[in-house]
């Protein structure tokens, strides 16, 4: 399983939201580069870089950023946020990224991202599946669909897709655990999918847990900044 820390973005900094609340903000280092640079001393290779400012704008706006990141280190980046058109992923995946995170646009607009993943390929667009009880949530985790988050799944590897981000917004930024449960549930009924674990990932325990479960990887964001778990902790995955 791979451990892959978060840094969400917004005016330049890193912060980090609670249940992607933009007025429960809590910003913990100026300098994201610098912050990508010790995840990497200490032995991460992936990176989830999270534009904040780009999904509120609808188009990317922390590409220089990204920018810096690459070339300053060989992490392996997925990018997200504010990607609404095959131009704005070629401008992602040109300033460094190789992956993108198709989030709200993959519940919105299905069969746009059905063109991504025929166009660059299923190994460059990863599909954000924002979830609350099961079911797919909306409108920056506003509402809740009526869609279920394995039938979602179910529908995008039909299409080619491979790779989810399977964010639990309920727990997102709250450091009381992750959905096991539902993550157990998924494995289960898609063993072909290649599912990520974001949301709640607070101890050492938790990270146990769902490689047990078998997930492919786990995002790992204000555990890190607030010290419940330590990258020396995590050797064993890196």
């Amino acid at each position: 399983m791979e451990i892959i820390p978060a840094i969400d973005l917004i005016n330049g900094q890193c912060v980090r939201l609670t249940e992607g609340d933009f007025s429960q903000q809590t910003t913990y280092d100026t300098d994201p580069v610098a912050v990508a640079q010790r995840f990497e001393q200490q032995g991460v290779k992936r990176l989830h870089l999270v534009d904040l400012d780009g999904a509120r704008a609808k188009q990317p706006v922390n590409l220089p950023i990204l920018e810096r990141i690459a070339a300053r280190t060989s992490l392996v980046i997925d990018y997200g946020g504010g990607l609404q058109s095959e131009q704005a992923v070629r401008q992602a995946l040109d300033a460094g990224a190789q992956q993108v995170t198709a989030g709200s646009i993959a519940v919105r607009e299905p069969a746009l991202v059905g063109e991504w993943l025929h166009s660059f390929g299923a190994e460059k667009i990863i599909v954000g599946a924002d979830f609350r009880d099961d079911y797919i949530a909306i409108n920056a985790w506003a509402e809740q669909s009526e869609r279920t988050l394995q039938e979602f799944l179910a529908d995008y590897l039909a299409v080619g897709a491979t790779t989810f981000i399977c964010t639990d917004v309920s727990k997102d930024g709250k450091l009381q655990g992750p959905a096991l449960e539902t993550y157990r549930t998924l494995r289960a009924a898609l063993p072909q999918a290649r599912l990520i674990a974001s949301g709640g990932v607070t101890t050492l325990a938790d990270v146990e847990a769902l490689a047990e479960v078998g997930m492919h990887g786990a995002i790992i964001g204000k555990a890190l900044y607030e010290g419940t778990i330590t990258l020396t902790e995590l050797q064993p995955w890196l």
